[in-house]
């Protein structure tokens, strides 16, 4: 027990000083109003169903929205993803942004470009 303890408290201590040492990247053009959309209560709303930093009252529905270019290298797959989610997974529950016009399609890829820079 006392090692897992001091597991616990290293890797707190290791992720403080990561997050300390790792600059804070701004968020550019068309990622900054994508930011806006997203997390827009009445439009993108994607803090309804997820986790993102800079955040309030996330949601936990839907996976936190870290390390997006890791989980989709291909841009085009994440824009995919967003648009219709239904192409993937027939049983989502996450709203299909494009199909349904719930973002126009510049305001898809102002949020994708966002989305992406997480």
């Amino acid at each position: 027990m006392r090692n897992a303890v001091k597991l616990v408290m290293a890797a707190s201590v290791v992720a403080l000083f990561s997050t300390a040492i790792v600059p804070t990247i701004a968020v550019a053009g068309d990622a900054e109003d994508g930011k806006a959309i997203a997390f827009n209560r009445t439009k993108g709303n994607c803090l309804a169903c997820h986790a993102i930093e800079g955040g309030s009252l996330p949601g936990n529905i839907g996976p936190p929205l870290v390390h997006m270019k890791d989980r989709f290298p291909d841009k085009a797959k994440l824009r995919e993803q967003i648009a219709d989610a239904t192409r993937n997974n027939p049983n989502t529950i996450m709203p299909p942004f494009g199909k349904l016009d719930i973002l126009t399609p510049d305001e898809l890829t102002k949020v994708v470009d966002y989305i992406y820079s997480l």
